[in-house]
């Protein structure tokens, strides 16, 4: 098991500066809440669902290996 894993400030300010072209003012001012709200915006509110076997199966069969 591994330990706590630190919160990705780098990856958070790229998407919210480069992205959604915040200012850095802009991204220091919002609240945790506010940047999950404009990032879930991005995919329209929703996790896409995961893929599963079916879906697998009917990608290897459209485009085959060799």
């Amino acid at each position: 098991m591994s330990g706590p894993q630190a919160f990705p400030w780098e990856d958070i300010m790229r998407l919210c500066l480069g992205l959604l072209r915040w200012s850095p003012q802009d991204f220091w001012r919002a609240t945790p809440r506010e940047i999950a709200a404009a990032v879930e915006g991005l995919g329209g509110g929703k996790a896409p669902e995961p893929a599963g076997r079916g879906d697998l199966r009917r990608l290897m069969d459209a485009f085959p290996d060799g």
